[in-house]
């Protein structure tokens, strides 16, 4: 008879409550049992609320037990949940769960289905066939690909990662450099290090790909440093590539040449904007560089350099794989494919969701979040992290699309959503985001680093109800510098919440001072 597989996840979420304890539980019951299990660690699949997720592979498909953790285990045992058997825990066939049915998922395709470090599963999957494509294609027809897809920066500024591309491979250079923005440090946000703990090889081939359109001969994934399993998986499938000559002098005999490397930042968010973060992978303070000239034309060490991020790179290899075509047909207006939507805060069934552009938040706050875990009603949702807008109930049918929340003067960011439900203070969120410039200021232009220490001193005024009309006309004018002002999006996006907290909910700016002094 053969040994069951069963799939314990190995990512940092599943394991911070419990998945290796739950791994190690199964494995010693079904020793006690004298059941011959063969144990995978896998990503996760991205439905938060029931990690640790248990897979059971069987003859129908693999079957669903969450959230397990080590006590639950001789039960399941008993049950006969090696065979899929019923279980209070039970949840059917994975696929079918409709959390994850009705998902489009071409950037996450892989993750929670394979073991993150075999090569072969990856290969089995799909993997480096947009590598092999790659391969017989001149640079330029590589970067048109790229650009008739579609695909736009998945970090925030939704810029056509075409334009990037094809800069680059036009701007001669003896060298030049591929970097992954890896500073994953928006709230509510997590994308990139399921992504890299799940499929680092998809990013690997995303970075040789990138290096291949435009001349490029050496990356670097720049990466947190609160990312400790994402910097293991990365640098074990890194090695696992150079052995099996996917990167290196050589790749795959074809002559060409890529050498890819990890490097760690010291948890600046300030190192997330792209010019900061090549001042801190030369050796210098991350302080944001004055543009022109774009990275594209000089950038790391003054070389052209590809910026993007993890999910705009891990997104590569399925366009060149089943064309850009296939890739452009997901999406609506100039937001094509698929975003990876981080689903937090205050609510039931927190998780990834990788959908086409063009659900609404409503959609995703209660068809996939069940609405709030505290069972009050939705007061408002925070898109884009911590500098994205407050957006109240009458806006929650805006379809997530680039353009479609510019017009509601919000932005999508990294795909982070926070729910908040009606017992929260807005005018303390406003408060908090511009504390937070004013923490995370790089000090380098003066709208940020004095406009954001003076935006929380009129915020307290305005609490206080100090000649709050004056204090009001004082903010609004104070977010209009930081906005045109400031060097770079960090001042110039943190009006974004305090001005939408405002305008949305400015009867928690009035409150009368027992009243909030009761609701701290």
């Amino acid at each position: 008879m053969s040994a069951v597989r069963i799939y314990v996840p190995c990512d940092a979420a599943a394991l911070s409550v419990g998945a290796g304890e739950t791994a190690a539980a199964i494995l010693a019951e079904a020793a006690r049992r004298h059941v011959e299990v063969e144990l995978k660690r896998n990503g996760s699949r991205g439905l938060l609320w029931l990690e640790p997720l248990v897979e059971v592979a069987t003859d129908r498909g693999r079957v669903a037990y969450g959230p397990v953790h080590a006590a639950d285990v001789p039960g399941l045992f008993d049950a006969g949940f090696t065979d899929g058997g019923a279980h209070a825990l039970a949840h059917g066939l994975t696929a079918e769960i409709p959390y994850l049915r009705s998902q489009e998922r071409l950037t996450f395709a892989r993750v929670g289905l394979i073991d993150p470090q075999s090569l072969d599963d990856y290969r089995e999957y799909g993997g480096f066939r947009g590598l092999g494509a790659a391969l017989s294609m001149p640079p330029a027809a590589i970067v048109e690909c790229l650009t008739e897809s579609g695909l736009r920066g998945r970090g925030g500024a939704a810029f056509p990662a075409g334009i990037k591309w094809k800069t680059v491979l036009a701007t001669p250079a003896a060298q030049k450099y591929i970097v992954c923005n890896a500073d994953e440090g928006d709230s509510g946000t997590y994308s990139d290090r399921m992504l890299m703990e799940g499929d680092p090889f998809v990013l690997i081939e995303g970075m040789i790909i990138a290096g291949l359109a435009t001349g490029a001969t050496r990356g670097y994934i720049y990466l947190r440093c609160e990312y400790p399993h994402a910097r293991r998986a990365l640098q074990a499938a890194i090695a696992t590539c150079q052995a099996s000559g996917y990167l290196g002098a050589d790749i795959l005999g074809s002559g060409r040449a890529f050498d890819l490397e990890v490097r760690l930042g010291a948890g600046a968010y300030i190192c997330g904007e792209e010019t900061s973060l090549l001042e801190s992978l030369e050796g210098r303070r991350g302080q944001v560089r004055f543009k022109p000239p774009l990275p594209a034309v000089a950038g790391l060490f003054g070389q052209p350099t590809v910026i993007n991020n993890v999910i705009t790179l891990a997104s590569v290899p399925i366009i060149l794989d089943r064309g850009a075509a296939h890739y452009r047909g997901f999406g609506m207006g100039r937001s094509r494919g698929t975003l990876p939507i981080q689903l937090t805060g205050n609510i039931r069934q927190g998780g990834l969701i990788e959908k086409a552009f063009g659900l609404t938040l409503r959609e995703l706050i209660y068809d996939y979040g069940g609405g709030t875990l505290s069972g009050r009603p939705v007061r408002a949702v925070q898109v884009g992290g911590p500098l994205g807008a407050y957006l109240p109930e009458s806006q929650f049918d805006t379809p997530l699309d680039y353009e479609a929340f510019a017009q509601i003067k919000g932005m999508l960011g990294h795909g982070g959503i926070v729910v908040f439900d009606d017992s929260v203070d807005m005018a303390a969120q406003a408060r908090y985001a511009m504390e937070f410039c004013a923490i995370e200021s790089c000090g380098k232009c003066t709208p940020c680093r004095i406009g954001s220490t003076r935006g929380v001193e009129v915020i307290d005024r305005l609490l206080a109800g100090e000649q709050a009309a004056k204090q009001e006309a004082l903010l609004r004018d104070l977010c209009e510098t930081l906005t045109h002002g400031s060097l770079c999006a960090l001042g110039g996006l943190t009006p974004y919440p305090v001005l939408s907290a405002l305008d949305h909910f400015a009867e928690d700016f009035h409150k009368p001072l027992p009243a909030r002094a009761r609701a701290e």
